[in-house]
């Protein structure tokens, strides 16, 4: 019982974690990677597709991405969605390949990325204390419905503490390492 307690915990908080550096990933920094089209979505015959689902998308140098489409026909329509999706990119079609040019962050953009990536990490660890104190009222039940000893509810619950601070460690972890990326020019 209090194995698959511990267990279902540690599930959750994996997944919060991986979440938030899913998250991490959206958040544009001055370089160039192909997660950032990720969640641009593409009008494709009636229904809204990603872009990776309709083109190849690559990186041409540490600052443009480059999206060929396997239809001739997509083009535009790549180029559109690029265009008005909130990253603030302005990508330029050179034949069937379309060039993405990452754009410089000013300083006071950078800033504002550093809060909202703070932000996350705050969302992250509260949902990481969230299934901890889940993971304690369980253990509280169990001892209530004299499933488990005092002894064996006390160690579980230091058990929880460690697990919750080692992924808080993790999440404090990624949102340094996304910091400095942020602030590398």
């Amino acid at each position: 019982m209090i194995n698959e307690v511990k267990k279902s915990a540690e599930q959750k908080m994996n997944k919060t974690l991986e979440a938030f550096k899913t998250d991490l990933t959206k958040v544009r920094t001055g370089r160039a990677h192909t997660g950032i089209l990720d969640h641009v979505m593409v009008d494709y015959y009636g229904s809204g597709v990603p872009v990776n689902q309709v083109a190849n998308v690559s990186l041409i140098d540490s600052r443009t991405i480059g999206v060929q489409a396997w239809e001739k026909n997509m083009v535009a329509k790549i180029e559109k969605a690029i265009r008005d999706s909130d990253l603030g990119l302005n990508p330029a079609s050179m034949g069937e390949i379309i060039r993405v040019p990452m754009p410089m962050l000013t300083e006071e953009r950078r800033r504002d990325l550093i809060k909202v990536v703070k932000s996350e990490a705050e969302g992250a660890r509260v949902a990481v204390r969230n299934i901890r104190r889940d993971a304690n009222n369980d253990f509280k039940n169990l001892l209530k419905d004299k499933s488990i000893t005092e002894d064996d509810e006390r160690r579980g619950q230091d058990d929880i503490q460690k697990m919750t601070d080692k992924f808080i460690a993790e999440i404090d972890k990624a949102l340094a390492g996304k910091e400095a990326d942020l602030m590398a020019v």
